[in-house]
């Protein structure tokens, strides 16, 4: 068994299909229904004893800053790349923090802290299983590993979420294979996600956390946002 030690936050993004909102707030910094999205991940990760957390930023960065003073133990990682790269490269800058991690989207809202436990078996992610068609990454599990990923999703699989957890071993070739897709091979428009999914698979064997789907709440569009939070439909209108 596997105890996670630290967090890193991906949190670099634009956020561009949010926009107007995110025209002047970074989305994890959204508010929604009186309370930042980050908050909820930032207890979360509290809640569970993990106190040691890395953000990752980039677009509005300064607005980031303010965490520091509203959390003890926060550090912030600027990415210089984040306007010309995919999130292959927020990875990269964080790369020296990759043992005994959970990484997760700063983005999203968790409703149930118990998703974030530090406690692992294997390096994966957390997922939820889904009958229904789903245009997410949709993973197949055999006994416990993952055998196969399906980048344009389908049906009947397990969803892969934005929160993973890595131990030392797979937290270095992760280190590793970011080092040669990113700089060596210059692969700079994939998500980091990609280096164990499809570039690497056979490097590494993979387990998944289950999970409820209304235990977490990802929010990528402006429409999304106003299902949650009504006040944002003024946007619309703009």
């Amino acid at each position: 068994m596997f105890i996670v030690k630290r967090a890193i936050i991906m949190a670099a993004g634009i956020g561009s299909r949010m926009q107007a909102v995110t025209l002047k707030t970074p989305k994890p910094l959204v508010k929604v229904n009186g309370t930042r999205m980050i908050d909820t991940v930032i207890r979360g990760l509290h809640n569970n004893g993990i106190n040691e957390i890395y953000i990752v930023v980039g677009y509005l960065k300064e607005q980031f800053y303010q965490l520091k003073k509203d959390y003890v133990n926060i550090h912030i990682i600027e990415n210089p790349f984040y306007e010309t790269c995919n999130n292959i490269s927020s990875l990269y800058v964080a790369r020296d923090y990759l043992e005994d991690v959970i990484i997760i989207d700063g983005d999203q809202i968790i409703y149930n802290d118990k998703i974030l436990e530090p406690s692992f078996s294997k390096s994966g992610y957390n997922a939820v299983w889904t009958d229904s068609n789903t245009n997410e990454w949709l993973m197949s599990v055999d006994n416990g590993v993952v055998t196969n990923c399906l980048r344009n999703g389908g049906a009947h699989g397990w969803q892969l979420y934005s929160i993973s957890r890595w131990n030392v071993e797979d937290g270095q070739k992760l280190k590793k294979y970011l080092e040669l897709e990113f700089i060596k091979n210059k692969n700079t428009q994939i998500y980091w996600d990609d280096i164990a999914m499809f570039c690497y698979p056979e490097q590494f064997k993979l387990g998944i956390k289950e999970m409820k789907s209304n235990d977490i709440i990802e929010i990528d569009t402006l429409d999304e946002l106003i299902l949650i939070d009504s006040s944002y439909k003024k946007y619309k209108e703009i």
